[in-house]
C-alpha cells in the first residue's frame, strides 16, 4: 500500500496516469496506466458492439390497385424476402386520379398480401390513408421466441 504522494510520483516517473478504480473500497484502489489508451480501447469496443447490432430498417413495396396476379405474387415474394432479412416493410397501394374514390380495392389488395405473408410477419400498423396511398406496416415475426400475433386477413 502506497501513499498518495508515492503513487503520484511513481506514475510521473513512468509517464503514466494514476487512475482511481474503486473509490468506495477501504482503502481506495488506484492503478497506474495510460488513461488515453484506456479511453481509446473503450471507444473501440463500443464501436464494435454497435456494428454487430442490427437495427430494423424500414423498406417499402408499392402496389397499384389494378395489379396483375403474377405481379402481385412477385411483389409478395419480395415482401417475404425483406421480412426474412429482418426489415420492417411498409406495403403501400398508390392511387392515381379517380382510383382514390375506390379505397376498397386497396383494402382487398392489402388483405391478400397480409394473408400471403401471415406466417412471416405481424401487423404493426393497421391500414391508414396517407395522402393518395393506403399503407400498412409489417414487422418480421421474432424467430425462436413465441411469435407475437401473426397477421390475419381480418386485421388488414
Amino acid at each position: 500500500m502506497l501513499s498518495l504522494q508515492d503513487a503520484l510520483s511513481l506514475a510521473q516517473q513512468k509517464n503514466l496516469d494514476l487512475v482511481e478504480v474503486s473509490a468506495t473500497a477501504d482503502p481506495p484502489v488506484c492503478r497506474i496506466l495510460d488513461y488515453g489508451k484506456l479511453r481509446y480501447l473503450h471507444a473501440k469496443k463500443v464501436r464494435e458492439s454497435r456494428k454487430s447490432q442490427k437495427s430494423p430498417i424500414m423498406r417499402e413495396v408499392r402496389f397499384r390497385p389494378n395489379i396483375g396476379d403474377h405481379d402481385l405474387d412477385a411483389k409478395t415474394r419480395k415482401v417475404k424476402a425483406l421480412l426474412d432479412d429482418g426489415s420492417k416493410v411498409r406495403v403501400a397501394v398508390f392511387f392515381r386520379g379517380r382510383e382514390v374514390t375506390h379505397p376498397e380495392l386497396g383494402m382487398s389488395l392489402l388483405k391478400r398480401v397480409a394473408e400471403q405473408v401471415k406466417d412471416d410477419a405481424r401487423l404493426e400498423r393497421a391500414p391508414t390513408m396517407e395522402g393518395r396511398a393506403l399503407a400498412i406496416i409489417l414487422a418480421p415475426v421474432a424467430s425462436g421466441k413465441a411469435a407475437k400475433k401473426p397477421v390475419e386477413a381480418s386485421n388488414a
